[in-house]
């Protein structure tokens, strides 16, 4: 009698750019595709979470919050790429994390192995919002992936059919997403 399988592990993307040609979001697609059989990716849309509003925090909270929390705690891990606007982290992806931080203490986010990534058409890739997301993602008390950063500069031009082409760039990427995967299945593990 054989052991049962493992299932792969289920991940989440958030990308901080609505823009229909997101660089960010891109990305994720690209891991989407490479992860195909080791990994499930769900790219999880940010675009009808609204303002936070403490007054509809809870039970309250609406709808689409209520997704995303749930899709974060289905989630083994969480992989967030965020552009850069004014030396930060889009103030969307922001909203959305602190949305998902709710309850304190208590949140799906909560020793959820996180991997913070930025990509940027700015040659620095957006190094800048990169420690502003792990400052953010650390608060949350989400598990941080401990790597070098991941950033990407890319173009418009890279983006084909909504996804990130530059085969460097996104090896670049999948290799921290295998730090990502490697933390997961010590978690997997430990837990027996």
């Amino acid at each position: 009698m054989t052991a049962p399988t493992a299932l792969p592990p289920r991940l989440l993307g958030l990308s901080g750019s609505l823009r229909r040609i997101s660089i960010n979001t891109a990305l994720l697609r690209a891991l989407q595709a490479r992860l195909a059989g080791r990994a499930e990716l769900v790219i999880f849309p940010l675009d009808e979470i609204p303002p936070y509003n403490g007054d509809l925090d809870g039970e309250n909270a609406p709808a689409p919050v209520l997704a995303l929390k749930q899709a974060i705690a289905r989630a083994d891990g969480v992989i967030v790429s965020s552009p850069e606007y004014n030396y930060g982290m889009s103030g969307v992806l922001k909203n959305a994390l602190d949305w998902a931080s709710r309850p304190a203490m208590r949140s799906p986010l909560k020793g959820k192995p996180a991997l913070a990534m930025t990509a940027s058409p700015a040659f620095t890739g957006g190094v800048r919002a990169q420690h502003q997301l792990r400052e953010t993602l650390s608060a949350t008390l989400a598990r941080v992936i401990a790597r070098p950063q991941v950033v990407v500069s890319a173009t418009v031009e890279q983006v084909q059919d909504g996804v990130l082409v530059d085969e460097a760039k996104v090896d670049f990427a999948l290799a921290a997403v295998d730090d990502l995967l490697a933390e997961i299945a010590l978690l997997r593990k430990a837990a027996g």
